[in-house]
């Protein structure tokens, strides 16, 4: 069962304008602020996760390590690394990447309208205790961004829309090694 939470609306310079139910947000494809984490390991692999099949929207595909909304009042770093351990039951120190904004239908007629705040971290694999959350994810795995693209070329039906939006239009900023423009 989805949980009642708002998320923050905001105009297309992240300016809070108010506040709606999540849902009715990704119902009405309303322009809300969100973050994405994007965690590697040693060898330079990404963690991927599975979302789990009780998601309300896309359930069962693969994304990034994790992503959510910040609550109301809360920091965009203190949200992601609240959700990195309420999803993986990990901690991981992050460093902010930047923003990209985007608009993508989903399945059952819902919207992803977000500017969301992209953070990354490096960890070493072999030491990074997790718990994963069988409400969150199903399974995870490590990949190369090179291997997650070409793997995503073939196998698209598998990946969340907005985990193909940022490898089809922000792979660099993403992906490499620069900090991703504000100005995206």
């Amino acid at each position: 069962m989805t949980q009642m939470i708002d998320v923050i609306l905001v105009d297309e310079n992240d300016t809070p304008v108010g506040k709606a139910e999540k849902l009715d947000a990704h119902v009405r494809g309303l322009l809300h602020r969100a973050f994405s984490v994007f965690l590697y390991n040693e060898k330079g692999e990404l963690l991927l996760q599975q979302r789990a099949q009780s998601k309300y929207h896309s359930p069962g595909l693969w994304a990034n390590t994790c992503c959510g909304h910040p609550y109301l009042n809360e920091e965009n770093e203190e949200a992601a690394t609240r959700r990195l351990f309420e999803e993986l039951g990990a901690r991981a120190p992050l460093s902010y990447r930047g923003h990209v904004r985007y608009e993508l239908a989903l399945a059952d007629g819902l919207i992803e309208h977000e500017l969301t705040h992209i953070f990354e971290g490096v960890v070493e694999a072999k030491d990074f205790a997790m718990s994963l959350n069988p409400d969150e994810i199903m399974e995870i795995t490590w990949m190369t961004p090179e291997a997650i693209r070409a793997h995503a070329r073939a196998r698209p039906e598998i990946y969340a829309k907005w985990f193909l939006f940022y490898l089809d239009h922000h792979y660099e900023k993403i992906f490499g090694p620069a900090p991703i423009s504000l100005a995206s």
